[in-house]
């Protein structure tokens, strides 16, 4: 790459296969989630993100460039990642934290790439790509900030469960407790 702008285009590429492959992976995050409001909100982000696909389109038209992906190792990782841990022996409120550690995993690299890519095009005196790129930076921002505070509750619910489990292991290890000597 001789150039910013040569590599601007480059990391386009590469952050619109990203949103590609995630409005793919959410409708299977979505049907994994037991919790009603984690659901509803991945299928929020899935309209965002298809927002964003478009908007993608619109700075690759402000630079002159026909919209193409470029695979996106990244996310490829970080859905096989997630992939994975739907996967997992997890059920109820532990899936869905695993589910949202994974989703803000993803939030973290777009909103790195869409940060990066908006600083460039500010460098790069392209006004109306630099207001396309914050608005899905701060969408993105939003969507993490969201899942968060989500989280809250959801982890405490996945720590109940275990605490209910320590409980009831508790009880159960007492009950077959048996003096010495003593016969079944």
């Amino acid at each position: 790459m001789k150039d910013l702008r040569e590599l601007f285009i480059e990391e386009l590429a590469d952050i619109y296969s990203a949103e590609q492959q995630l409005v793919k992976a959410l409708p299977k995050m979505a049907k994994a989630a037991s919790s009603d409001q984690l659901r509803e909100g991945i299928e929020q982000h899935l309209e965002q993100t298809e927002e964003h696909v478009h908007r993608l389109e619109q700075v690759f038209e402000i630079f002159g460039e026909k919209a193409k992906a470029k695979k996106c190792e990244a996310m490829a990782g970080l859905i096989r990642e997630t992939q994975e841990a739907l996967e997992e022996d997890a059920e109820g409120a532990v899936k869905d934290a695993l589910l949202i550690a994974c989703a803000q995993k993803v939030e973290h690299y777009e909103i790195a790439s869409y940060g990066t890519l908006r600083t460039w095009a500010e460098v790069l005196e392209e006004s109306d790509a630099v207001s396309l790129l914050e608005d899905t930076e701060n969408e993105e921002k939003e969507t993490d900030d969201a899942l968060t505070d989500l989280a809250e509750t959801i982890n405490a619910e996945a720590n109940q469960g275990a605490e209910k489990g320590e409980e009831e292991e508790e009880e159960t290890s007492h009950r077959s407790v048996r003096p010495k000597g003593s016969k079944k």
